[in-house]
């Protein structure tokens, strides 16, 4: 079966940092559903055919039943109909690309991209250690892979907030952190902190170079507030305080900035995980690449880290942000796999015009 794919490679924006774009590893066959397929001349030799009766393309489709159930269920969830069919010429791989397209919406599509580089496919296959292998009779995976991280510079705003009102930035952001945490891979202090220590490590291990070596000093770049906050043991209580704070400040300067956040938080608790099933048949090398650099500000410690981190992520093959199995004959499968779509979409959707609304003010 075909993959149904939606790439979106775009240059880098603005003054991000360095952008890492994934290559698609994934194989597709090149066919699509066997209508109308005729001979090039009738099986006798008086005569040659009128060309009318020619067909002007060939095609072949590996396991269509399942992209016909595809669309299908497409259709029965009020994702399209039969407008959308004739408009595609009875072709069943356009139909339910477009299908899905025109479900999330081609202006909120095109706002993320030009924030972040996501691909959406949906195929027949999972990944397992280089090839596509079959996930199984009657089922197919949604998926949604990150080729180029968006950048969100958060220093400016959370001071702000944190002028505002004592805590207000340290909420805000460890709020944004945790939600971000439950749904995608976001690359922030934590990651920076992590790959510190392991540099330090190599140079302890390598007295012939050590003098070599250089430490990114990621303490300096929190900001003071956050860094109180890191020594707090209790978290869970810590963030419950940290979304009173956020509340209280809903009607304030910065109204629109906590809305989004709020929202996101929300979004994020109902989750959009990748679906054991499909890890499980999948042999990725590594765990999603980062969909979200998140620094304090442009060309500190943690996007350095970042650019020597990014050097190496795309070696092996990386897991998908997204990736739900499911058969298209069983509505409850195939209504999940649109709920849980339409959620990721909308927690982006949210995430990115808060980055937006920050950069026009900081």
């Amino acid at each position: 079966m075909q993959k149904i794919r939606r790439t979106l490679p775009l240059p880098v924006r603005g003054g991000e940092p360095t952008r890492r774009r994934q290559s698609s590893s994934r194989r597709s066959v090149r066919t699509a559903a066997p209508a109308g397929v005729t001979t090039l001349a009738p099986g006798f030799v008086q005569a040659l055919p009128e060309l009318r009766t020619v067909p002007t393309a060939y095609s072949h489709e590996l396991r269509a039943e399942l992209l016909y159930d595809l669309c299908a269920a497409l259709v029965r969830e009020g994702v399209a109909g039969p407008d959308l069919w004739r408009r595609c010429e009875g072709s069943s791989v356009v139909f339910a690309q477009r299908a899905i397209m025109e479900r999330i919406g081609e202006k909120r599509w095109n706002f993320l991209k030009d924030n972040v580089e996501y691909h959406l496919s949906v195929s027949d296959v999972a990944e397992r250690d280089g090839y596509d292998v079959l996930l199984g009779k009657g089922r197919l995976a949604v998926t949604i892979e990150c080729g180029g991280a968006g950048y969100f510079k958060i220093g400016p705003a959370i001071a702000a907030l944190e002028a505002e009102a004592t805590g207000l930035g340290a909420a805000f952001y460890w709020t944004l952190t945790y939600a971000l945490y439950r749904v995608m891979r976001i690359y922030n202090h934590d990651d920076a902190f992590q790959y510190e220590e392991r540099m330090r490590e190599y140079a302890e291990d390598d007295e012939e170079n050590r003098e070599q070596y250089e430490f990114p000093d990621v303490e300096k770049a929190l900001p003071e507030f956050i860094q109180r906050t890191l020594k707090c043991d209790d978290h869970r209580h810590y963030r419950r305080d940290a979304r009173r704070l956020l509340a209280e400040h809903r009607k304030g300067q910065f109204a629109r900035w906590i809305e989004h956040v709020e929202k996101i938080d929300r979004l994020a608790r109902l989750q959009t995980p990748t679906d054991s099933c499909f890890r499980e048949e999948g042999g990725y090398d590594s765990i999603p690449l980062p969909c979200l650099i998140v620094a304090f500000n442009d060309h500190d410690a943690i996007v350095a880290c970042f650019d020597e981190e990014g050097n190496y992520m795309l070696e092996g093959s990386s897991e998908p942000t997204v990736g739900v199995v499911f058969s298209p004959d069983k509505p409850e499968e195939v209504r999940n796999a649109i709920r849980v779509v339409e959620r990721f979409i909308e927690i982006n959707l949210e995430l990115f015009e808060l980055v937006e609304e920050v950069k026009k003010l900081c």
